[in-house]
């Protein structure tokens, strides 16, 4: 397997990792809203907290994958 291709997996795996765990946790955060609506305040925090640390792990991905494209 060539680098490239590597590099684009590794790419692309650490872009779809943190777009489910955007799903998963909005798809939860939402049934949870639904099925207690007096609960938002705890609810919506942690779930920002969980989206902020999705987005943290995904740029630090990608600033990792675009580090490695440059070292060719």
């Amino acid at each position: 397997m060539s680098r490239n291709l590597a590099l684009i997996i590794i790419f692309g795996l650490s872009i779809l990792g943190p777009c489910a765990v955007f799903a998963v946790a909005s798809f939860a955060g939402i049934l949870s809203l639904g099925r207690n609506p007096s609960s938002a305040p705890k609810i919506f925090t942690a779930m920002i907290i969980a989206l902020v640390f999705a987005q943290a792990l995904a740029l630090i991905a990608i600033l990792v994958s675009f580090q490695l494209f440059g070292q060719q």
